[in-house]
């Protein structure tokens, strides 16, 4: 690929390009190394490390002047040993950053390939907040050393941070921040600002504070260089400020940044006074990862999962509502056959079931996405959760009464059978309602006893659906249908 096109081709397919390169020299140099283990020639062994030296330079030619993040992007998408294999070409100074860029599962396998010196190596190049995020998967011994070789500031933050949980505003937050005073001027500040040379990243703003560093505003970078060079900060700056506290929920505080489109804002302690940053950048990972732990709780895995890593740890990954979805799916064909008589008698029963639960899944699905979505952003509260009810019973009965009609005027016109119609418009109108009243109570009841309402929702949703849509179906059918009239 010539330099052109990398510019004008889109970054994702440039990325997959790379990836594809570096596999083919992976799947070339296993290919001539089979090869030469297969024939007998004179110094085999010199041959052998020609070979694979001349490999490693092609594939370092690759890594060259790759970003840490598609660095990243490419070892979550080879195997163990071919992971591990490029992983020790990559430069030493970009394995802590790559570390902070690949996804857990894949970052466990890399530190636990890495020795204690190359682990200390690579964190000691990381600011105090990165060493934090990575803080829990690092050997106790690693941390103790790492914790030991930082100055005192930097060793004060990093403590105070891990003290807080994982889920705070404490542990998303930076420290490369700019502070400035109130009574100086804008000319000082753009002086001082050309001197230090360089701004942290993502900085739209600095933080005023006083002689003991407590946060009084803000000045946007936009005011600084739009207003008169002799006025005061406190002229121009900011006194309402968005704030976060140290013990301030992560999730809420994302809300905020998309609310009021920060690309920063200043977290302080109980006293007020200002302890970080919190960047847009943080958030967006928060985002990102927030969003790919819900996609696996509503399949049931426990955990990010890396695609691969052994069969067995995969295959624990998911056990567990794999138990659960056995146990009800058991427990949903005991309730059949309970009527297994009836069915007998009228065959076109066994055609018709899945019919009503399939479509009690369906509507139950909606309102448990619509409420779990409602729950993470901090919608429903005390105040609003019984007009909530009433209003998935409408839902429901409403549905129930459209497609109720619908699919009971199907039924007649199949098998000419009233009673049989009549029994299929009812019974879908009972299980709508059971499914919108489950799907909305089972992730209220998770969240009130403090468990992700996400996990393992659909998994249950979908077991009472079945049971109770099979149940409903069969009731009536055994009470009208069953009947000699």
């Amino acid at each position: 690929m010539t330099l052109a096109d990398s510019v004008n081709s889109p970054p994702e397919e440039h990325l997959r390009q790379h990836l594809t390169e570096i596999i083919e020299l992976l799947d070339k140099q296993k290919l001539e190394e089979a090869i030469v283990n297969q024939q007998e020639m004179p110094h085999h062994d010199l041959v052998e490390t020609l070979m694979l030296k001349r490999h490693q330079v092609a594939l370092k030619q690759k890594l060259d002047g790759l970003h840490s993040a598609d660095i990243a992007y490419i070892l979550e998408s080879l195997p163990v040993d071919q992971r591990l294999a490029l992983w020790n070409l990559v430069e030493s100074d970009l394995d802590g950053q790559i570390l902070l860029d690949v996804s857990d599962a894949v970052r466990e396998t890399l530190i636990s390939s890495m020795d204690k010196s190359e682990l200390l190596s690579a964190t000691e190049q990381l600011d105090t907040d990165e060493i934090a995020d990575l803080a829990p998967d690092l050997p106790e011994d690693v941390m103790q050393e790492l914790l030991q070789n930082l100055n005192d500031q930097s060793r004060q933050r990093l403590q105070s941070v891990l003290a807080f949980e994982e889920d705070s505003v404490a542990s998303l937050m930076d420290f490369g921040m700019v502070t400035i005073r109130a009574d100086t001027t804008l000319g000082v500040v753009l002086r001082y600002l050309r001197q230090r040379g360089e701004l942290p990243e993502h900085t739209d703003k600095l933080f005023v504070v006083d002689e003991n560093n407590v946060l009084k505003g803000v000045l946007s970078l936009k005011r600084l260089v739009t207003n008169n060079a002799e006025q005061s900060v406190a002229s121009v700056m900011a006194h309402d400020v968005v704030y976060f506290r140290l013990d301030d929920d992560a999730e809420e505080a994302a809300r905020a940044f998309e609310r009021y489109d920060l690309l920063s804002a200043p977290v302080v302690d109980e006293l007020h006074q200002l302890q970080g940053r919190l960047g847009i950048d943080a958030i967006v990972d928060l985002i990102r990862r927030k969003s790919d732990e819900e996609r696996l709780a509503e399949a049931g895995l426990r955990e990010d999962e890396d695609i691969f890593s052994s069969v067995w740890k995969s295959a624990q990954n998911r056990w567990v509502w794999l138990g659960i979805n056995l146990v009800t799916a058991f427990a949903s064909t005991r309730v059949i056959g309970l009527f297994e008589d009836t069915i007998i008698k009228i065959v076109a029963l066994a055609s018709l079931m899945p019919i009503v639960a399939g479509i009690g899944g369906n509507t139950g699905n909606q309102t448990s996405i619509l409420i779990v979505r409602s729950l993470a952003l901090g919608l429903i509260s005390a105040s609003n959760i019984r007009r909530l009810i009433i209003k998935e019973i409408a839902i429901g009965l409403l549905n129930g009464i459209v497609w109720g009609s619908v699919l009971g005027l199907l039924a007649y016109w199949l098998y000419s059978s009233i009673d049989l119609g009549m029994v299929m418009a009812g019974a879908t109108l009972l299980n709508l309602l059971v499914a919108a009243l489950t799907g909305l109570m089972i992730p209220l009841i998770r969240h009130r006893m403090g468990l992700d309402p996400a996990i393992g929702t659909s998994v249950l949703l979908t077991a009472m659906t079945d049971g109770m849509g099979f149940f409903i179906f069969l009731g009536l059918a055994k009470l009208f249908l069953d009947t000699p009239h």
